[in-house]
């Protein structure tokens, strides 16, 4: 038991911050006060951090933390956290750190599949900082002999966030691009590897990913099925990318199948849901997409 320093309480940290049974006490940090991710049944002390200043009172804290969760993304000029909070991070007693990153590191691999050994070859902007900060928290640890855990995330689902919801709320759509699949992560199946590795004191990089590369417009059906709808009509993806967004464009620029050997083998999960079809029988019976959760 301990401190925990949540830098970044978003979607992932929040779910992990309210089922962890590690620490007796979390402190978060979020951009807006007002607009918090506020984790069920758990008091976590909140401290504004916009990624530009080193507040005293978050610098106070770093320095007695015993594990430090980071899921703030990297800005245009690198890690904000690196840039502002290394200090009071390498003088404290903090030996464990999870950095949360993501699969998009990898690439296009053209379908193919790829685990912790494959070279990344990240082609957005985005992934590429990524990358770039996985490195610099890599070589942090090994400098400041601390461990650090890198966890490469697939596409995130859970309570509030899953194609039940946006079929329900009217906004799903079919896109069908040839030969495209993804692969998911339950954000349960998140805070157990998270957990998992404050546990072990882990090192190294991690995927993080279900069992089952899907193609999505197989998933939004068998949500559609589950609530008893007629799913949405299946749109090329040639015809739907006029009106996506650039993030969006660049997700289905890329199409690969990630391997989970290492989270099971070496960090020991065993996923609460192996692919998405578990995902949404919880998530139903739970009355996500039915006006009820």
């Amino acid at each position: 038991m301990g401190m925990l320093v949540c830098i970044g309480l978003g979607y992932s940290a929040a779910h992990y911050v309210s089922i962890s049974k590690q620490f007796d006490r979390v402190i978060g940090t979020t951009r807006s006060l007002r607009h918090a991710a506020r984790p069920n049944e758990r008091h976590v002390e909140l401290i504004a951090f916009d990624g530009t200043t080193a507040p005293a009172d978050l610098i106070a804290r770093l320095e007695e933390s015993d594990a430090l969760l980071i899921s703030a993304p990297p800005g245009e000029s690198g890690d904000p956290v690196l840039a502002y909070l290394a200090g009071a991070i390498a003088r404290g007693r903090t030996r464990s750190i999870v950095y949360l990153s993501t699969i998009g590191v990898y690439g296009d691999s053209g379908g193919g599949w790829v685990d912790e050994d494959t070279q990344p070859r990240p082609a957005s902007p985005r992934s590429v900082a990524r990358l770039a900060a996985e490195k610099a928290w890599r070589r942090f640890g090994v400098e400041n002999g601390k461990s650090v855990a890198i966890l490469r995330l697939a596409g995130i689902y859970g309570p509030g966030r899953n194609a039940l919801v946006t079929l329900a709320n009217g906004t799903a759509r079919r896109i069908v691009k040839p030969g495209q699949v993804f692969n998911r992560i339950h954000v349960t199946d998140i805070a157990q590897a998270i957990e998992a590795c404050f546990a072990k004191g882990a090192q190294g990089v991690f995927n993080l990913a279900d069992d089952e590369p899907a193609r999505p417009q197989d998933v939004i059906a068998d949500a559609a099925e589950r609530l008893g709808r007629t799913p949405p009509p299946e749109i090329p993806f040639d015809q739907a990318r006029t009106g996506m967004s650039a993030m969006a464009q660049s997700f289905y620029a890329e199409n690969r199948r990630v391997r989970n050997t290492k989270l099971k083998q070496v960090l020991g999960v065993k996923l609460a849901y192996p692919t998405y079809r578990e995902g949404f029988r919880a998530l139903f019976a739970a009355g996500h997409g039915t006006g009820s959760g």
